[in-house]
């Protein structure tokens, strides 16, 4: 019982970790970063933020994959015998790779941007003019990555929290008689 409800605490928090960072990277250091003066700099600047960010995120992720599968061999009867639980189960974990994917697609679009950062740019997803191909596909792309992330984090929360209701008394009772 308490290992699962240390299982099911890091899945949580590191879903929570992995939505809130990406949040905050979009809105808060990107936008700051386009504050910044000198063209060069806002490149530079959220490619910096990001970098700081990135072992923390991919710790997180990690403790996020391991803590579930921990609750899944936890709740090993539960996806057998309750309707709808293996399903569910299956969902969440394809949008939580995906949503890895993503993740990781747009580190590597990040680091395009951070070594062409003296290129200089109008934001940290928004080329300037005259900006090289390169930068401006990265920029491009990581103004949509940036929000989609987000997207796919507060997914498996969401996933999460209908399992959850899934283990109430009365939802169990009747996928156990299905």
């Amino acid at each position: 019982m308490a290992g699962n409800l240390v299982a099911r605490s890091i899945h949580d928090l590191t879903a929570g970790a992995w939505f809130g960072g990406s949040l905050m990277g979009a809105i808060g250091l990107n936008g700051a970063a386009a504050e910044a003066t000198d063209p060069a700099e806002r490149t530079r600047l959220s490619s910096l933020g990001w970098k700081k960010w990135a072992p923390v995120q991919t710790a997180a992720f990690s403790a996020h994959i391991l803590a579930g599968l921990a609750v899944i061999w936890e709740n090993k009867d539960r996806l057998t015998k309750q309707d709808g639980v293996t399903r569910l189960t299956i969902y969440k974990t394809i949008v939580t790779l995906a949503g890895a994917a993503v993740t990781l697609y747009a580190g590597l679009q990040g680091a395009k941007v951070d070594k062409l950062a003296s290129e200089g740019a109008e934001g940290a997803t928004e080329p300037k003019p005259g900006a090289s191909d390169e930068l401006r596909s990265a920029q491009q792309q990581l103004k949509i990555l940036q929000w989609a992330i987000p997207v796919f984090a507060g997914w498996v929360i969401v996933l999460g929290a209908k399992h959850g209701e899934m283990q109430r008394p009365k939802n169990v009772f009747k996928g156990l008689n299905r």
